[in-house]
């Protein structure tokens, strides 16, 4: 698998279902909530099933084959 890719948020921490949408990882709010409810979303190599899972620099996403890591601002 490639090299995550760097997505740069503005404060210290951001709830994964805004992280998802921020990436473009999926379209909106309701297509995050879906896909995190199915187990489709990875967080630090575990699933993760909390739309409101707080994400901060450093944690490492993955959901249907990207892998994208949130950056500090």
């Amino acid at each position: 698998m490639s090299d995550p890719v760097d997505v740069p948020i503005e404060d210290e921490i951001i709830r994964l279902g805004q992280f998802l949408k921020l990436a473009n990882l999926v379209d909106g709010g309701s297509e995050a909530k879906t896909v995190i409810a199915a187990g489709l979303v990875r967080v630090n190599d575990e699933v993760e099933l909390r739309r409101g899972r707080q994400l901060q620099a450093g944690d490492l996403v993955v959901f249907a084959g990207h892998r994208v890591r949130v950056a500090a601002g």
